[in-house]
């Protein structure tokens, strides 16, 4: 495999097991939070007016400041003010905004050409790529990868494949999922609204059935597994299925962990039916877990795997990577597009990967996991409207309901956001009903402000149950 491992005479911070971000990975950027002004500040203020009359209104926001600067685990906006971070760009920024290896790679790559197009004129670094993919994602069978510009667009090139390998047309996904805001990966998708609304009609042959949520349905994994696969079954016919595709953990879902079993009866089906089983691991690939893949903490290999987010730092790149007779299934010119896999993002990417390699940040991720989750079953223990505490690593969340029912408790959910941001805390919501906090900090955040983000949300809490 060519060389992902740091570049000949680059130094790697030691990061420890939480220590705080060593300066090399700040980016110039103080590691404290900071509020100069009321937010959103003035110029944010000069700057929203504009995007109003200039931006379609269709794409929301949801910290309401323009951001100038970001290191570590922080952001800085135009007016100053420093927020601490756990969001990452939605779980993109794993190895933090400008990481030296991405920027050394990527200034060398654009000093050298930005573009000629993969399909016209090759370039080592996709095939670099690809040859790290193949070797870090789960499974020791022989792997193929190909790349693409996001998330969506590797979803929909795994189906193409899946379709073209097994000639079959049906594609079957689980409740609660969230795949892209293409045509067919609306379809794919589970949730109405802002995702679906108004857009249909949506793709054909896909079906839905029902997912492990331990907290709502109280089953065991290979209970919720035989449900699903029963639908399958006399609904759809495993003959006529071509993909299962499902994300270890959901996403937009609500970060929702299936009961165990779950994955690995799903995937078993898959086998024995002669059915393709694609993970969607966009938003839990790279480290954010605290493994490499999510599928690695159920010890199921995918046939086929998709990733993007945290994959290139920043830039925009994604992936198909699986078994390679099934990827190597559709004819020669049937994959591709015009910028998938950019050199840029592709250099983007070894540098990435390098640094999460070089600091070991799968370790790091859950080591943000033990201290996340024992401050936030402590909330729990204090707030009843905390139904559950869960996630895997880097990857956490809590879900909000009405106290002593089930009903989900969205308006609470956007209340504590909303005051988190106001006081420097930059948190996402998440979830079918709206009712998750999800928490996503760059995998090298330091053990300091990730305490401070979580008194801010804790006090947060505090003042919307009052």
């Amino acid at each position: 495999m060519t060389n992902v491992r740091g570049s000949e005479g680059a130094s790697v911070p030691s990061l420890g097991r939480l220590s705080a971000v060593p300066a090399e990975w700040a980016n110039g950027v103080e590691q404290s939070r900071h509020l100069a002004t009321a937010v959103p500040g003035p110029r944010s203020q000069e700057l929203l007016a504009r995007r109003s009359a200039a931006v379609a209104r269709g794409l929301s926001a949801t910290l309401p400041v323009f951001v100038e600067r970001a290191g570590g685990g922080v952001v800085v906006d135009v007016d100053g003010n420093r927020f601490i971070d756990l969001g990452s760009g939605i779980a993109v920024t794993s190895v933090g905004n400008a990481n030296p290896e991405v920027v050394s790679r990527v200034q060398d790559q654009v000093a050298a050409f930005t573009h000629t197009c993969f399909m016209v004129a090759p370039y080592a670094g996709y095939v670099e790529v690809c040859e790290a993919l193949n070797n870090l994602t789960p499974g020791t069978h022989e792997k193929r990868s190909a790349l693409f510009n996001s998330g969506a667009e590797a979803v929909e090139n795994a189906v193409k494949i899946a379709r073209s390998f097994t000639k079959r047309q049906a594609v079957v996904v689980v409740e609660h999922a969230y795949h892209g805001r293409t045509n067919l990966t609306m379809a794919l998708t589970a949730k109405d609204m802002p995702y679906k609304h108004g857009f249909g009609p949506f793709a054909a042959e896909v079906y839905r059935v029902p997912t492990s949520y331990p907290l709502r349905d109280e089953r065991d994994g290979a209970t919720a597994a035989a449900q699903a696969i029963a639908k399958i079954t006399k609904e759809v016919g495993p003959d006529q299925v071509a993909a299962v595709l499902i994300e270890p953990i959901q996403g937009e879902g609500g970060f929702i962990v299936p009961a165990p079993g779950f994955l690995s009866s799903l995937a078993n089906f898959c086998t024995q039916n002669g059915i393709v089983f694609i993970a969607d691991e966009i938003q839990t690939g790279f480290a954010r877990t605290g493994a490499w893949f999510a599928c690695d903490h159920e010890g199921v290999i995918p046939d086929l795997i998709t990733t993007a987010k945290g994959i290139a730092g920043g830039l925009p790149l994604a992936a198909v990577t699986g078994r390679a007779e099934i990827m190597d299934a559709p004819h020669v010119g049937g994959l591709g597009g015009t910028y998938g896999g950019n050199p840029v993002a592709c250099a983007a990417a070894l540098g990435s990967i390098a640094a999460m390699h070089d600091a070991d940040l799968p370790s790091r991720a859950a080591a943000i996991g033990e201290l996340m989750m024992t401050r936030l079953r402590a909330m729990q223990e204090r707030f009843p409207e905390i139904a559950e505490v869960r996630g895997r690593g880097a990857m956490n969340a809590i879900e909000l309901v009405q106290p002593g029912t089930s009903t989900p408790h969205d308006t609470l959910a956007a209340a504590v956001a909303k005051a988190c941001h106001a006081k420097g805390v930059l948190v996402l919501t998440a979830g079918t009903y709206g009712n998750v906090l999800r928490f996503l900090p760059p995998l090298i955040i330091g053990e300091d402000l990730l305490h401070e983000a979580l008194d801010v949300l804790e006090e947060a809490l505090a003042d919307a149950t009052a």
